[in-house]
């Protein structure tokens, strides 16, 4: 498992490693069952204080991406959705809204963004139906 932070990116660098351990999640690089390097492991890999590699473990096991087990590790956690479906969709469109406000700010036509979306959902993993199978 690659992670990459940047340390020039005004994002804290925990949020980043939460963000990158769901991305690498969502694009089937890791899966459910899959155990995540030890906190001074990764610390050291990633060269940051083991505080901030601890601190971004919590926040992914409060999110349910990981789950702990004292003795072993910290492991790829099977999908759960504990949200319901209106809320899903609500901080879906929170985050769909920031995105296409940032691509009409760089300027970017309809058509670039439909093509840039439709290439991303490319690489990800979707679970559930898909629009071939409910029709």
């Amino acid at each position: 498992m690659a992670l990459r932070l940047d340390p020039t990116n005004p994002e804290p660098l925990f949020q980043q490693l939460v963000s990158a351990v769901k991305h690498a999640v969502a694009v089937g690089a890791m899966a459910p069952g899959d155990r995540l390097p030890s906190v001074r492991e990764l610390a050291r890999e990633l060269v940051v204080n083991p505080n901030t590699v601890a601190r971004a473990y919590q926040a992914l096991e409060t999110e349910g991406v990981t789950r702990s087990r004292r003795g072993s590790g910290t492991f790829i956690a099977d999908r759960r959705v504990t949200l319901r479906d209106d809320e899903r969709r609500r901080r879906f469109r929170e985050g769909l809204d920031a995105l296409l406000s940032d691509a009409v700010h760089l300027g970017l036509s309809e058509p670039d963004v439909r093509g840039e979306i439709d290439e991303a959902i490319g690489r990800f993993r979707f679970d559930g139906p898909t629009a071939e199978d409910e029709g």
